[in-house]
C-alpha cells in the first residue's frame, strides 16, 4: 500500500444534503488515502447512498466541500467524476445484455477510446494483468454474474481509475468468486488506487478494510480499524445497540413434510431465462430449509412456480405438493387458502405496490384473512393490522397512510415480511429476506423466521447471502443452471461445501467436519 501519509486521494468537509423532510447527510467529514480500502458503514437510511452519488457527480451537495487530490473540485456529473479518474460499481449492473464485451465497454468509453474490435488486445491485457480474465468477443447475457462484475470493473480500470466505488460487490458472487475479488482489489491497492468499498457483510470488511467511516441518521458516528473490530462492535458502532444483532440459532429437525417437490422440470421460453431440471425437495413443518445460488441459475423460475405466478398443466400438478394435495395447476389465491405465504425478491413493484399506502399494501396479500365482507372492505380491519404489522416488526414510518415508496429498503422488507407472517402461513416462501439490509433490520427478520419455524410452519428461503443462510436454516443446499444439489444438515456442512454446489459440483465429496461459519 502506498504511503498514507501523503495528500488524500479524496476528502469530503461538511458535506450536507437535505431532501424534503429529511436531512440525509449531515456534515460528513471522510478521507481516503491512496492505496487505501476504507469501508463506509451504516444502517439503511443512514446516508451512504446519498453520498456514493455526491462523490461520483449524481447528486450535487447543499453546502461542504469535496477536495480531489488537495483541489477543491465541484463535481456535477458522473463524466466529470470519470474525467477525474472516480469509477463506480453499481450494485445492479448496467450492460447491455445482447451486445459483446468489448461493446459494452466502448460504449462507456466513447468513440475516442476507439472501436470494439480496436479495444479487445487493451481488454484482454488489462483483464489478464488484474486476474479477471474476460474474452472481449463473447455476449454478455453468456456470462456469469461474477463475470458480468468483472466488465464492470475492467471497464472502469480501462479508464485511468484513481478512486473506485464499489456498492455491495459481493451479494451476488460465490465465495470463490469473492476471494478472486479481493485478491484483484488488494493488486489494485497496492498500486496505489484507493477503493471505496460499501457492503453490510462484516466479516469481509474486517478481512480487506483498511479503515470504515461508519454513518448513523446520516451523521458520522464514528471511524475505526475493521481488523481490529469484531463484528458486534461494528454493529454496535452503525445501529447503537449490538444486544440481539449477531445470534446462533439452534438447530432443528423435523419430520412431516409440508411442501414436496417431485421431479420437476420447466423448460423457460426465455432465450435469455433458467430452464429447471428434475428438481427434488422436501421442506418439512417446523424446519427452514435454505437454498443458496448465484443469481440467474433458476431462482426466479422456480420462485414463480412455488408461488402459482407461473402455473403447470393440471396432468403435472403432482410435481408440487402442500400436505399432500397437489397444487402446481393452482392460481395463488388458491395456493394462499392451502397455506401458502410468499415473499418475493422485487420489494417495490412485486413485493408491494409503490404508490399505495402501507394499509392498502397490507390488504393485498391479506384480503382473505376476513378483511372483505360481502365484498365489502373492512378498513378498519386493514389499518389494524397494518398498525400491527409496524408495531410487531419495528417499521420506521409516520402512520398506516405512508406510500409503500417513501419506506427505506430495510422498513419496506420488514413490513412484507410482517404482513405475510402475521397471517400465520403453514408454508413460507421467502426470497433474498435481507437482501440490501441493515445488520438491525436483518437480525428482526431473522427473530421473526426463527419463531414462525417454531411455530411449526414450514419455511423455504432462497439467499445470495450465505452467512444469513448458515445462521438461520436447518437444511442446505444449492441451485446451479436450473438442477438443484441434494439437501444436508446444516451442522454437517462447510462453506467450501455451498461455493462448490453453488458452482454446479453436486457430486463433490461431504467435508467431514461441521460448518465452521
Amino acid at each position: 500500500m502506498s504511503d498514507l501519509d501523503s495528500i488524500p486521494r479524496l476528502q469530503l468537509r461538511k458535506i450536507s444534503k437535505r431532501y424534503p423532510g429529511c436531512l440525509a447527510n449531515d456534515a460528513i467529514d471522510l478521507s481516503i488515502q491512496p492505496g487505501e480500502i476504507h469501508a463506509l458503514l451504516g444502517e439503511n437510511g443512514a446516508g451512504k447512498s446519498t453520498l456514493m452519488k455526491i462523490i461520483y457527480g449524481v447528486t450535487q451537495a447543499d453546502s461542504g466541500e469535496v477536495i480531489w487530490q488537495g483541489q477543491r473540485v465541484d463535481l456535477r456529473n458522473p463524466a466529470q467524476a470519470r474525467s477525474l479518474g472516480i469509477g463506480m460499481v453499481f450494485q445492479h449492473f448496467s450492460l447491455f445484455e445482447t451486445l459483446t464485451v468489448a461493446q459494452n465497454i466502448a460504449l462507456a468509453m466513447g468513440a475516442a477510446a476507439g472501436t470494439p474490435a480496436q479495444l479487445e488486445p487493451r481488454i484482454r491485457e488489462v483483464s489478464q494483468r488484474y486476474g479477471m480474465a474476460l474474452e472481449p468477443q463473447r455476449l454478455v447475457h453468456s456470462l456469469s454474474i461474477g463475470e458480468r462484475q468483472r466488465v464492470e470493473i475492467i471497464r472502469c480500470l480501462m479508464q485511468d481509475i484513481r478512486l473506485l466505488i464499489l456498492d455491495e460487490p459481493t451479494s451476488v458472487l460465490t465465495p470463490q468468486e469473492a476471494e478472486e475479488l479481493f485478491v484483484t482489489l488488494r493488486r489494485l491497492a497496492s498500486e496505489g488506487c484507493s477503493i471505496l468499498f460499501i457492503s453490510h457483510k462484516l466479516g469481509e470488511v474486517r478481512a480487506l478494510c483498511h479503515s470504515a467511516t461508519v454513518l448513523r441518521g446520516g451523521r458520522v458516528s464514528g471511524h475505526c480499524t475493521p481488523a481490529q473490530c469484531s463484528d458486534r462492535e461494528l454493529a454496535q458502532l452503525m445501529v447503537g445497540e449490538a444486544a440481539g444483532l449477531i445470534a446462533d440459532y439452534p438447530k432443528v429437525s423435523a419430520d412431516k413434510a409440508f411442501l414436496e417437490i417431485h421431479k420437476l422440470s420447466w423448460p423457460n421460453p426465455d432465450p435469455f431465462g433458467c430452464s429447471l431440471r428434475d428438481i427434488d425437495l422436501e421442506v418439512r413443518s417446523g424446519e427452514i430449509v435454505g437454498i443458496a445460488g448465484v443469481a440467474g441459475n433458476g431462482q426466479d423460475e422456480w420462485l414463480a412456480l412455488l408461488s402459482g405466478e407461473t402455473q403447470l398443466p393440471r396432468h403435472k400438478g403432482e410435481t408440487i405438493r402442500f400436505d399432500g394435495q397437489p397444487v402446481a395447476h393452482l392460481r395463488p389465491n388458491a395456493r394462499r387458502r392451502l397455506g401458502l405465504a410468499f415473499v418475493p425478491a422485487e420489494r417495490l413493484g412485486h413485493g408491494a405496490v409503490p404508490q399505495l399506502s402501507l394499509a392498502d399494501n397490507a390488504l393485498l396479500s391479506a384480503f382473505q384473512q376476513g378483511l372483505i365482507r360481502c365484498g365489502l372492505i373492512q378498513r378498519r380491519k386493514v389499518e389494524h393490522l397494518a398498525e400491527e404489522i409496524i408495531r410487531r416488526f419495528g417499521v420506521k414510518t409516520p402512520d398506516t397512510r405512508t406510500p409503500a415508496r417513501s419506506l427505506s429498503g430495510g422498513n419496506l422488507q420488514k413490513f412484507i415480511l410482517g404482513r405475510e407472517i402475521l397471517q400465520q402461513p403453514r408454508l413460507l416462501v421467502a426470497a433474498h429476506p435481507t437482501w440490501g439490509v441493515d445488520v438491525g433490520a436483518a437480525a428482526t427478520i431473522h427473530r421473526a423466521l426463527i419463531a414462525l419455524r417454531d411455530a411449526g410452519a414450514a419455511i423455504l428461503v432462497i439467499s445470495e447471502d450465505l452467512d444469513e443462510l448458515f445462521q438461520i436454516s436447518d437444511r442446505l443446499g444449492a441451485l446451479c443452471g436450473g438442477r438443484l444439489s441434494a439437501l444436508r444438515p446444516t451442522v454437517q456442512t462447510r462453506l467450501s461445501d455451498v461455493g462448490g454446489w453453488m458452482a454446479g459440483q453436486f457430486d463433490a465429496p461431504q467435508s467431514p467436519d461441521p460448518a465452521t461459519v
